[in-house]
């Protein structure tokens, strides 16, 4: 009992650190997703895109993001652009990676979906007399996201588990706080503290995706 005891105290003294690093991963998830769908969609447009020179810069920055690790990109912004005098702070600049390469994934997800959508939808909004912004954002996105609803929430809880990279910049996210805690302490358990932390989250986060999912069931 005096084990148990023991072992309760120690992680309650774990818990004012824990919420600080759980704040700032939650800060870069929730800003990361709201500049990268919108990205996603700009960057599927332009993928889609009848002009060539908008299409092959849309491809290009694809295919760099997707093709170099997410770790890279963020060594490289914040460690690399001061060599050219563009110097970022820690959380902007994870900001910036995050978005940027999320962006391109989501990307290539919505462009795929917006693809799917049949032809006679567009004749139809049209036969109806809307233009092509109400076409868009009122008849073939909303068909599109619930589509592609799975694979982006795939990203999303991706993207909880990839904050812990931002530990290579000294945030002091979860990861990088169960980590000094562990070395202080000589012991793995705030370790197995911050598992249960992101295992909650990531539970937290697919609970809300399913209802969303099933909210837009109404589509089929």
């Amino acid at each position: 009992m005096a084990e148990i005891n023991t072992l309760l105290n120690y992680i309650l003294t774990l818990l004012p650190q824990i919420f600080e690093g759980l704040k700032v991963t939650i800060e870069l998830f929730i800003l990361t997703l709201i500049l990268s769908i919108p990205l996603g969609i700009i960057v599927a447009l332009g993928r889609l895109s009848k002009i060539k020179v908008i299409n092959k810069l849309t491809s290009f920055y694809v295919l760099i993001m997707r093709g170099t690790p997410l770790l890279l990109q963020i060594v490289f912004i914040f460690f690399g652009l001061p060599s050219l005098n563009i110097v970022i702070d820690r959380f902007p600049a994870a900001i910036i990676a995050f978005t940027l390469n999320y962006g391109a994934y989501f990307g290539e997800i919505f462009r795929a979906g917006i693809s799917s959508i049949e032809f006679g939808q567009y004749e139809a909004s049209h036969v109806l007399g809307l233009s092509k912004k109400d076409t868009f954002f009122r008849i073939i996105l909303p068909q599109a996201f619930k589509r592609v609803l799975p694979p982006v929430a795939n990203e999303v809880v991706t993207l909880v588990k990839d904050t812990a990279l931002v530990y290579v910049i000294g945030l002091d996210d979860l990861l990088r706080v169960g980590k000094i805690a562990c070395n202080r302490d000589s012991s793995l358990l705030p370790l197995v503290v911050i598992g249960i932390v992101y295992l909650i989250l990531i539970g937290i986060l697919t609970k809300l995706l399913d209802k969303l999912e099933k909210k837009y069931q109404y589509y089929n």
